[in-house]
């Protein structure tokens, strides 16, 4: 049996959530076309007649000293170094950036196995030339060409990653996908429909806290507060007479009725929290 913990490491964008949602055949990382969407390591388990692959998603490498960015880089580091492999995803519809180079330094100085997937590869880009690249920091490593979209190359990719994986006994029942707890995923599902509806710097100026969650034998109910920087923002969350936050409530909660087994009810309102983006300790207890 195949064992292994394995970190998704790329450039904000590279598709590393969709790719973990494809390969785990279920939702769970939230998705966004807004960049550094993920801010935490997410965990999805994929298991096989091989054994068992435990992903780690991780945020996008992005070059920045604000402080939620450096949080968020060191998640990559701590992930890279606490895995027995990692999967480097490569954008290949875009043109290598200064991450991209930064990544290629310092994932070559890594002692741990690389599996290299080249993702979006239905869409127009240089393959030739991101291939040609990749080369020179990673000489004969074998280089997999996928879609997380549409899944092409997927389990071609799949068998690389068990191949590379030492042997090892299963870390989770066979029955497990992931081991988030439900608070993290109703917080994520709330802000995923937040971010997804709005716009500029908002979505990255907001978190979601949960205030309470109760349950009875048919129903579940939850108290939410979608928290951002200013109060103009919190005026565009709300939208005109309320009909921000009730779509955002209404898509959350059909969400959220495919994942429990209750009656959802869900009561969420917006709340300020100034410059929360500078704050080491709400940030070490948002991003883990």
């Amino acid at each position: 049996m195949k064992s292994a913990f394995v970190s998704l490491i790329g450039r904000p964008s590279t598709g590393k959530s969709t790719l973990l949602n494809t390969m785990c055949g279920r939702k769970v990382s939230i998705v966004s076309p807004i960049p550094q969407t993920t801010r935490n390591r997410i965990r999805g388990i994929v298991n096989r007649e091989q054994g068992q692959l435990v992903f780690i998603d991780t945020p996008g490498y992005h070059s920045s000293e604000k402080r939620i960015n450096i949080h968020m880089k060191n998640l990559v580091s701590q992930a890279a170094a606490e895995s027995e492999v990692v999967l480097y995803i490569i954008d290949v519809s875009r043109n290598p950036g200064e991450e991209e180079h930064l990544l290629f330094s310092y994932l070559s100085s890594l002692e741990t196995p690389i599996v290299i997937a080249l993702n979006k590869t239905d869409l127009p880009g240089d393959t030739a030339g991101i291939k040609e690249l990749t080369e020179l920091h990673f000489p004969g490593k074998p280089l997999h060409e996928i879609s997380a979209l549409n899944g092409q190359g997927v389990e071609e990719l799949l068998t690389a990653l068990f191949e590379a994986a030492p042997e090892g006994d299963m870390m989770y029942p066979e029955e497990f996908y992931t081991d988030q707890d439900p608070e993290f995923r109703v917080r994520e599902i709330i802000r995923e429909k937040a971010i997804n509806r709005l716009s500029q710097e908002i979505p990255h100026a907001l978190y979601v806290e949960i205030a309470d969650m109760e349950t009875t034998d048919e129903e579940l109910w939850i108290r939410a507060f979608i928290l951002v920087e200013r109060e103009s923002q919190k005026g565009i969350v709300v939208g005109k007479k309320g009909m921000g936050i009730r779509a955002i409530r209404i898509e959350a909660e059909k969400e959220l009725r495919d994942l429990f087994p209750y009656h959802i009810q869900l009561d969420i309102r917006v709340k300020v929290d100034p410059k929360w983006r500078k704050k080491d300790r709400l940030l070490n207890r948002l991003i883990n």
